[in-house]
């Protein structure tokens, strides 16, 4: 061969290893949406606006996840773990949220409407502007939670700890 060819056959050489180690890196990371759904953990993901209505994601792990404005109506997140977690305006009509822990997650203007939140761990939860009407908050953890402007029209508060310590009876 030819010292030019030879030079040509090296670029060509290495651009399709480049290439054949891009594709089996995208192909290794599944998006945060099928790893949660898969395997009910994603913490820290970035599921901003994600429709994750009905999901079954029993005892999830979502630490510090960005679910900002998410689709979670009707989701199963009994006993999940969303310490921390970005929650603000996400739709939770009707979600099961039960023995879920969200201490200090931002659930500032989200959607609670019939949601079950019994024996939830809400401690330092944002709940600024919520809609928690007709939530289940029996037993709930609220202490130090914020709950400025939130509507708990018909709200479960049945043995609640509220944010001033107080047991609702």
């Amino acid at each position: 061969m030819k010292p030019n060819q030879n030079i040509i056959k090296q670029y060509f050489l290495l651009l399709l290893s480049g290439l054949t180690a891009l594709s089996i890196a995208s192909c290794a990371q599944p998006k945060p949406q099928e790893r949660l759904l898969s395997e009910k953990k994603c913490p820290k993901c970035d599921l901003q606006g994600m429709d994750l209505s009905q999901a079954q994601l029993e005892k999830a792990e979502l630490n510090n996840a960005n679910l900002s404005g998410a689709n979670l109506t009707g989701a199963n997140l009994n006993g999940g773990l969303l310490d921390s977690a970005n929650l603000q305006s996400a739709d939770l009509r009707g979600a099961n949220l039960s023995s879920a822990g969200m201490g200090m997650a931002d659930l500032s203007q989200a959607n609670l409407t019939n949601a079950n939140l019994q024996n939830a761990y809400l401690r330092g939860a944002n709940l600024t502007a919520a809609d928690l009407t007709g939530a289940n908050l029996e037993n709930a953890d609220l202490s130090a939670a914020k709950l400025d402007q939130a509507k708990l029209d018909g709200a479960n508060l049945k043995g609640a700890i509220l944010p001033d310590g107080q047991i609702q009876k």
